[in-house]
């Protein structure tokens, strides 16, 4: 004789196969239900695929190669020149590393940069501010409100600064639909071994998608070399004007000199202190060709510098036309239309008739 709880489990093994029958059962008998709901969220995908607008990818990869490491030789120099209390701008600070460039593709002020960019359609420049209005038809709701009268909100190249309170608002707008949690605008290191950085634009208007992500791409890589050799440009400026300035003075101290022997040509040798100025002349020249000479061998050290401290940044892949479209598949709509109207028709029919059972 079996024990009590296997018998008790073989009893409620063939209950539960007996309910699986009677729900398949019960299915089986609204098939018409499931057909028709399944038929009619089919269309309904079907309907979604013809009416959604395809999305348009732009893509622009990039190489960041910022050398950190100097070279032998140019090492020595530039700790030379640190020693003798020369700063040639060695280094442009941990704020703008490379991990940062795709901090810095996020940012209001450099992606505000780009969308006051000219964009071109149909021959006629307007700014990609504008654009991004018509595509998402914002423009539609600022010209109810009266805030837009039919002309351009955003100039080219506007200054920023002199934005009223509706133009800042309406920017602000913009830069969280490309920058926001499902903006159009997505940034990503492609391997965290190398500096390759990818950008991608997704909008409904192929030009755009363009145009933005090369645009954004610009003014970041422009913004990126400029402050990270700032510091090293600047020590060049000055270096330079040093260097112009005493060169300056050394020609004037030669001319002094020639001046003064012409005035004591064949002169009295009893008459020696008029010979003073022209000695004079001959000690600055001296002074400043040595000046000088420590001038230029520090410009072309900072000049290195600079070329050092400049990164480069090298484009691989730009967008080219025409991009790759991203729309809904057709069949696909249709199917997962249907499973899913079909599978909540499903449910709705077992919790109502469990409902009514508990009722009973």
């Amino acid at each position: 004789m079996q024990p009590a709880e296997q018998i008790t489990d073989e009893i409620s093994l063939k209950e539960l196969i007996q309910k699986l029958g009677e729900w398949w059962k019960y299915l089986l008998s609204k098939w018409k239900v499931l057909v028709f709901c399944a038929m009619v969220g089919g269309g309904i995908g079907l309907l979604y695929a013809f009416v959604t607008k395809p999305e348009y990818k732009a893509v622009v990869t990039f190489a960041l190669e910022d050398d950190k490491q100097g070279g032998g030789g140019l090492s020595g120099a530039l700790g030379l020149a640190s020693s003798l209390g020369i700063d040639l701008g060695t280094s442009a600070g941990g704020a703008f590393s490379g991990a940062n460039l795709i901090e810095l593709m996020r940012s209001r002020k450099l992606v505000q940069k780009a969308l006051l960019n000219a964009f071109i359609q149909d021959g006629h420049p307007k700014s990609l501010a504008d654009q991004l209005l018509e595509m998402t038809e914002i423009n539609q709701k600022l010209i109810k409100k009266g805030i837009l009268k039919g002309e351009a909100l955003f100039q080219v190249n506007a200054d920023p600064n002199q934005f009223n309170l509706q133009q800042d608002s309406v920017i602000s707008v913009l830069c969280e639909l490309i920058t926001g949690p499902n903006g159009i605008l997505s940034v990503a290191q492609i391997d965290k071994k190398v500096s390759i950085i990818s950008v991608e634009v997704n909008s409904r208007n192929e030009q755009f998608s363009k145009f933005f992500a090369e645009s954004i791409v610009k003014e970041v890589a422009d913004f990126y070399v400029e402050t990270k050799s700032k510091k090293a440009r600047n020590n060049v400026a000055i270096l330079q004007r040093q260097a112009d300035s005493i060169r300056n003075e050394l020609n004037l101290a030669i001319t002094g000199v020639a001046t003064s022997t012409d005035n004591t040509f064949n002169l009295n040798p009893a008459l020696n202190v008029n010979r003073v100025p022209s000695t004079k002349k001959q000690i600055d020249v001296q002074a400043n060709t040595a000046i000088l000479t420590q001038l230029v061998t520090n410009l072309e050290m900072a000049k290195v510098t600079l070329l050092r401290e400049t990164p480069l940044i090298q484009l691989i892949d730009r967008p080219t036309l025409p991009l790759k479209k991203d729309k809904p598949s057709k069949a696909k709509s249709l199917l997962m239309g249907g499973f899913l109207a079909g599978f909540l028709t499903v449910l709705y029919l077992i919790v109502r008739k469990m409902l009514k059972q508990v009722m009973q």
